[in-house]
């Protein structure tokens, strides 16, 4: 199976996951999409367009979980096709992986399923990149033995994913330790920005913290980083999902151009190449 090269990751360029958190219309993907391109032009990084098809993991019973499979990853190809942006979404279950591999660049693993043998193998099988997000309830080191599964399957195009730490109820912490020992690994790290915040369960919703994802972002970029992740929405308060960590996203240009300085001048320190 052919890997698109803007799926695969260019070490030259900071590689941002960007998107909503789910999958809610058309319009809106098509909102975030245009300014996701323009901002690819004006800071020169590789893009990956971003949205759950399907939420599997609620904190209530009430929480919004999908528009519909079929409608939703349909919307996902038409963004692909429209924008020219590769597509990142999740799966949930072995049984998935081939289904939404006829839309997706990159399959994603939620922290969750991280352990999940069949599905990792599944994924492995599609041939895509596999971003596999980091269990909060994982050793950092772990995630070797969830890559490898990965790639004793053929498939070499692994990325691993922080995404923050239980540490007591409802709250999660990032121990930038943990981006120094994924990279030990020779996987590419990224850091997700916006979950990390989060405030699991708690409510209805999980809650967040977004006042911490700028400086939680530097201090992964200043550690050394791969790649980015960031859920960003036209109108967070409004979001069918994460609403209390979403990155607004007439926010997001600025906060890009914030980012890519600090990348961009690691890169020339060649820290990313040391740790």
């Amino acid at each position: 199976m052919i890997i698109s090269e803007k799926s695969t990751m260019n070490p030259d360029k900071l590689t941002v996951i960007a998107g909503p958190c789910v999958v809610e219309s058309l319009d809106m993907l098509e909102e975030v999409a245009e300014t996701l391109v323009r901002v690819e032009q004006e800071c020169d990084v590789n893009i990956i367009f971003k949205a759950s098809y399907r939420k599997a993991n609620r904190t209530s019973l009430s929480s919004f979980s999908s528009l519909g499979d079929d409608i939703a990853l349909e919307y996902l190809a038409q963004i692909k096709k429209k924008y020219s942006l590769p597509i990142l979404t999740d799966i949930h279950s072995a049984e998935e992986a081939d289904s939404v591999a006829q839309v997706a660049d990159i399959l994603q693993i939620p922290a969750f399923l991280c352990r999940q043998t069949d599905i990792l193998i599944a994924a492995a099988k599609t041939g895509k990149t596999i971003n596999i997000k980091k269990g909060q309830f994982l050793a950092p080191g772990d995630m070797e033995k969830q890559a490898k599964k990965i790639t004793a399957h053929g498939n070499p195009n692994v990325w691993l994913t922080e995404r923050g730490t239980t540490f007591g109820y409802h709250d999660l912490v990032v121990d930038m330790r943990g981006l120094v020992l994924m990279k030990q690994t020779g996987f590419p790290v990224i850091f997700d920005a916006t979950h990390s915040v989060q405030q699991p369960g708690g409510g209805e919703q999980s809650g967040g913290q977004p006042k911490f994802i700028r400086a939680l972002t530097r201090a992964a970029i200043a550690t050394g980083i791969d790649g980015l992740f960031v859920e960003t929405h036209p109108r967070p308060a409004q979001a069918w999902s994460d609403a209390a960590t979403q990155l607004p996203l007439n926010e997001f240009a600025a906060f890009m151009k914030e980012n890519i300085a600090l990348w961009n001048f690691m890169k020339l320190q060649n820290i990313h190449n040391t740790m």
